[in-house]
């Protein structure tokens, strides 16, 4: 089975890395999937987006990105995030209690968009 090395990194810290057969993300070109031997590709991630990706054991680890770049070699994915939360890390009534509160911050809504997407979407 083929595989590729990725990393999923936020400034602050590394999220995850391990070996996988698919990375999904959501660039500011539209949604982009990238398996083993993908052609290199440089995108930008979009605010309160969602990164998911598929080990190769079928395991899905999925994070909400906000902001940053995804690079793509044919062995390799590195997903760079200004900041990312795991889902199972999400606080889904925290993040709701800023969508119902928050109306001026538009990064504040749109991480806390990202994070309900993140925990939908595992």
């Amino acid at each position: 089975m083929a595989e590729m090395t990725v990393e999923l990194v936020a400034v602050e810290q590394r999220l995850w890395s391990g070996s996988a057969k698919l990375v999904s993300a959501q660039t500011t070109e539209g949604e982009i999937g990238v398996m083993p031997g993908h052609e290199p590709v440089l995108g930008q991630l979009v605010e309160g987006g969602v990164v998911s990706i598929t080990t190769v054991d079928g395991e899905r680890v999925v994070a909400a990105v906000h902001g940053g770049f995804l690079s793509v070699t044919a062995t390799t994915v590195t997903i760079l995030a200004e900041s990312a939360d795991m889902a199972q890390d999400v606080d889904v009534e925290a993040a709701k209690a800023v969508l119902a509160e928050t109306t001026e911050d538009l990064e504040a809504i749109a991480i806390a968009k990202g994070q309900l997407r993140a925990v939908e979407r595992a």
